[in-house]
């Protein structure tokens, strides 16, 4: 199953030590960044279940980056803001008017910044729902699928019939509760289940996908 991922931006290197060794403890992978550029470059490989943003980065600062990832991940990223040097009360409320989730000033106790984090993840459920029910089968199938591939290719690939292929796919559409192809690759890639290999969002796949639910039937 794929494991927990929190993207940490910040250009303190060692607070992103102990962010990433208090995570890797606690069985959560690090996705580190020292700026803005750097981790919307990171993101769009794979997508992170929470975030951990600086409030004064180099460039883009925490609050800008913060609404790079709401348009990238809609609201149900959690997104923490941490800052040593920005604590007053206007900049917590400018944390939270701009989309963040929570807001902590350093030094960080690490229980508290564990206990909080992981507040937000289970209230977050839209990341983990996929991952708890499709199979590997199907999201071996879905990812051929997103990757453009005919039935019957489909089949070939996973030695199986293209009838296998068809309820496949009836079977991860009413999983995930969407009506179109289209629509369960889009929550597969939002999820981090599937890979798309070109373009920064998975509309470009759509023209694809039209074909393969046109051939299959």
């Amino acid at each position: 199953m794929r494991r927990t991922a929190v993207l940490v931006v910040d250009d303190d290197a060692g607070f992103c030590a102990f962010v990433e060794s208090l995570l890797e403890s606690a069985g959560i992978d690090t996705l580190r960044a020292a700026s803005a550029e750097e981790a919307v470059t990171m993101v769009r490989s794979r997508r992170p279940d929470a975030a951990i943003l600086d409030v004064s980065l180099p460039g883009v600062s925490g609050y800008g980056l913060c609404r790079q990832l709401r348009d990238l991940f809609g609201p149900d990223l959690p997104v923490v803001f941490a800052s040593g040097c920005r604590t007053d009360a206007i900049d917590r409320a400018a944390g939270m008017l701009v989309g963040g989730d929570d807001y902590l000033t350093k030094p960080i106790d690490p229980d508290e910044l564990l206990a909080r984090l992981r507040r937000l993840l289970e209230r977050s459920r839209a990341w983990s729902k996929p991952l708890s029910i499709l199979s590997e089968r199907e999201i071996e199938v879905l990812q051929l699928v997103a990757e453009g591939m005919p039935p019957a290719e489909v089949a070939r690939r996973l030695v199986i019939s293209p009838k296998t292929v068809s309820s496949h796919v009836q079977r991860i559409m009413a999983k995930l509760n969407v009506h179109t192809r289209a629509q369960a690759v889009a929550v597969a890639y939002e999820a981090g289940l599937i890979r798309v290999s070109s373009g920064n969002d998975v509309t470009a796949h759509l023209g694809a996908i039209s074909t393969f639910a046109a051939l299959s039937h």
